[in-house]
This record gives C-alpha cells, structure tokens and sequence, in this order.
C-alpha cells in the first residue's frame, strides 16, 4: 500500500517507486485537487535531477490532464523552492515535484504542495490518500498519448519558475552587504537541481561565487545528496584548497542547506538555524515566535529564553513547521535535516534563500561562521556537539521497532540519570546534565536515527552508543 510519509511519498526506483504506481498517486492528487479547486483547477509540476524525473513529471501531467486540470510543468530540472513559490505566485491549486529530495540516488519520490506554496498539511495528506485507496481499486487506464501531443494541444504548456523566484529571493538579502563584502564563496548543489541557482543570485547581489557539482548526473557520483558531514569532504577539500572564506552546500532538490567554514569545520543545519535566528533578531529587528523539530539542538532553547521567544516543538517534517507559519507569526522554522523557513517568504524550507543569508550574515558581522558560532556558545555558556547516526534496517525489523520502541523507558543513560522523555516523534531521553538522545524511525526510509547532543565530541559519541545498544535491547535483529 502506497503511504505519504513526512514529506509526500518516496520509494526506490524499480522496485516500489514505478511507472504505474507513480499513476496512481497522480491520478490521486489530481482527484484531490479536482474536488477542491475552483471552477478551473490548476496544477503545477516540477523535477529534480534524479533517473527519470522528467519522464515521472511528464506521466503526472498527463494524470492531471485528463481530470480536465490545467497543467504547467517546468521546462527543466528546478529547485523545489521555486516550484512551492509558484504557486503562490501563479496562484495555483498546488504544485507535485518529482524528488527524493536528499535520500540516496536509489530513491525517487513525489511531493505535494498546497495552494499556500508550502507542505501539505496532515488533512491535506489524508484526503489524498484517501482517493488513492479509491484509485487503487479501479485504477483509471492511462492514455494512449505522448507528451509531445499534449504539449502541441497546448493541454499542458511548459513554465519556468526560475525569473520569479530569483527576484523574491534576491530582494529578501541585503545587497549592498554582500556586494561589499568581498567574499570567496564556494557553492555545492551536490548534483542536485540548485545547480546555477546560487551563483546566478550571487551574480544579481553585485559579486560572485563558483560552483562544484554542477553538471546533471542521476548517479550523484561519490555522493548522497545530503549535506551533511562526510557528504561533504569534496567540498570541504575545495574550501580549503582554493581559500574560500565559505562553502555553501544544499540537498538534491535545494530545500536543505549546510556549509563549510574557511577552515574546512562543517557548520551544521542547527548552527545555522541559530545564527540566522540571532541575525533576524539582532541585525535585521524582526520579531516573531519560533517553531524547531524536536531532534533540533537546544541552542534554539536558549536564545529563544535570551530573547522572550515563545518556542514551538513539533514531530520531524517540515509539514508541521509549515502548519504553524500559517496559523501565526513565526519569525522562523528549522528542522535537524537542513531545512529553515523564515517569515515574510513562502511557509517552506528554501536552501538557496537560506545559503545566500548566510552570506549576508558574515558580510555584515565581518566573521566567518566558525567564528561566529564560538562566540554564540560563549554566550550561551556551553558547548552544543551534535552528532546523528543512522542504522539501516530490513523492513521487518523496522516493523519491529515501530511497535517496540515506545515502551523504553530507562532510568538512566550513560551513568547520568533520565530527567524526561519527550515522545512528540520517536523517544528523546533528556539527561540530568541537559545532554539527550533521541532514537527515531524514519518515515522514509527502512532506517532508525540516532540523534544527540552533548558538551564534547566524546560525550556524544558515547550518547550515540548507548542509544544504538537501547535500539538492539528493544528489538534484537
């Protein structure tokens, strides 16, 4: 049974992620639109770079054609940022893209976008899957039509939401900061489809950065689009080497956004949640409440009590951040995986946004990230080690966590005493000395995550090895 999981659906290519299973989803997002949409229902559809994402977008559109919906598909690989910014901005009825976003380059998927340019919300989700139980019983039969016919027809036109998208961004940085700032920059879209995006910004902000990994290739030779640590070293290397002052790094489809430091250290998705969060309060004065995930570091704990924030923690997907940034004034929203979203924008991560912020950040402050980052944990009167690891699984021992895991509930962890346990989304084992560990299924994948954070890389270490020896007591493979 096909099932959406925090971010739409996702699968392996060939293996459940196939050309009818793809229709039937298709089928079912266009019934759903169908149904909810005004008299002339519209749709937009974008792809990344992965195996046969364009071919996936075509079969969608076709899907969506043949519920009498008007269709526009982008004319090439895209960012999912500009494709949820197109909605707003055409003032469609929501957006598909084809992407697996930063899961390996087995993986494909399809994600749904509301009308409000962000993640489907819960309700939206289960309307959709809804339809997709009826589609499943009497599958519609797929047209006898090729996509340059409906192409010629003009049933669906080709768009790109690149222009329009590269305005809105462009005019949320502070040009004249990042013109003057005089910085080497070094940008990785890790074969993904931001590819071109940042150095063009760049380019609009009055200087410029150079890119690697900037050619269309499925295979993501050497890397899964994900940027984090070891993700990294080719780009670390290259900082270091050419003397980039920064290297900005983000995910297969462009939502997710990291860097690397001048001097090669990798500035994680937390640290740059927290700097940007002191940048918008401090620098740029806007106000706001904060919503995080819950495996998102305690920095934002702490400067959320420094500066009278009211902090939101929600499950792990972006969906839930998205749902809040509709109901009230969120200043900003992050998640441990890379993705942020700040007001005044679409309710939606966005990497290149984000990756071009960071810029501004050391334009105006005048240090780099690593400096800036020792200066927040001065302030804050600690050190924050983060470290996650993820365990793959076969989906039978999968089941078996799910159903096992909520019942761990020890005393202690480590030889330090368990203060509380949060189960907002997995278990979070908070410990007396305000060190946790998280244990997680992923929603996406057969894999557990083992998240913590602690005051030293060796402390966290061992965190890590008693919350994987917690996941074997519970389920022994």
């Amino acid at each position: 049974m096909i099932e959406f999981g925090t971010d739409g659906w996702r699968g392996v290519i060939a293996d459940d992620f196939t050309f009818d299973r793809i229709w039937l989803v298709a089928c079912a997002i266009s019934r759903y639109v169908r149904k909810t949409a005004g008299a002339r229902p519209s749709l937009l559809i974008g792809y990344d770079t992965r195996f046969n994402s364009d071919l996936f977008a075509q079969l969608c559109s076709i899907a969506a054609a043949a519920e009498g919906i008007e269709v526009m598909v982008a004319d090439r690989f895209v960012p999912t940022p500009s494709v949820s910014y197109a909605t707003v901005d055409l003032a469609t009825d929501g957006a598909i893209m084809i992407t697996a976003s930063h899961n390996p380059p087995r993986y494909n998927g399809i994600k749904f976008k509301a009308p409000y340019g962000g993640s489907a919300s819960t309700t939206i989700t289960a309307a959709i899957e809804k339809e997709l139980r009826l589609v499943e019983k009497d599958p519609p039969e797929r047209p006898d039509v090729l996509f340059e016919d409906i192409l010629a027809e003009g049933t669906v036109k080709l768009f790109d939401p690149g222009p329009r998208y590269m305005e809105k961004v462009v005019s949320m940085v502070d040009s004249k900061a990042v013109a003057g700032g005089g910085l080497k920059v070094l940008f990785d879209p890790m074969y993904g489809a931001g590819q071109g995006y940042f150095p063009e910004a760049m380019e609009r902000l009055g200087t410029s950065c150079d890119q690697i990994h900037g050619e269309h290739n499925p295979l993501f030779p050497g890397l899964q689009p994900e940027p984090i640590g070891d993700n990294l070293n080719e780009l670390r290397e290259a900082v270091v080497a050419g003397e980039y002052q920064v290297g900005i790094a983000v995910d297969g489809d462009a939502d997710r956004v990291t860097a690397i430091d001048a001097t090669g250290r990798f500035i994680s998705s937390h640290m740059v949640f927290a700097l940007l969060l002191k940048h918008l309060i401090e620098v740029r004065g806007w106000t706001g409440n904060v919503v995080k995930t819950v495996s998102t570091t305690s920095m934002i704990d702490r400067l959320c009590e420094k500066y009278g924030l009211k902090l939101h923690v929600v499950p792990v997907g972006f969906k839930y951040i998205c749902d809040l940034m509709l109901e009230e004034d969120i200043l900003i929203g992050g998640e441990e995986s890379g993705g942020t979203g700040i007001k005044n924008h679409i309710p939606e991560r966005d990497g290149i946004l984000v990756g071009l912020l960071l810029v501004e950040i050391m334009a105006t402050s005048g240090k780099t990230l690593g400096r800036l980052i020792e200066e927040l944990m001065d302030e804050l009167g600690r050190r924050f080690v983060y470290l996650r690891r993820d365990i793959e699984l076969t989906r039978s021992h999968k089941e078996a966590l799910l159903e096992s895991l909520p019942g761990l509930r020890p005393e202690g962890i480590g030889g330090l005493k368990v203060t509380e346990v949060e189960t907002i989304d997995g278990l979070k084992f908070h410990r007396e000395d305000g060190s946790w560990v998280m244990l997680r299924v992923s929603g996406t994948e057969a894999v557990v995550r083992v998240y913590a954070e602690a005051v030293s890389e060796q402390e966290v270490e061992g965190l890590v090895a008693a919350g994987e020896k917690l996941i074997g007591e519970a389920a022994p493979v």
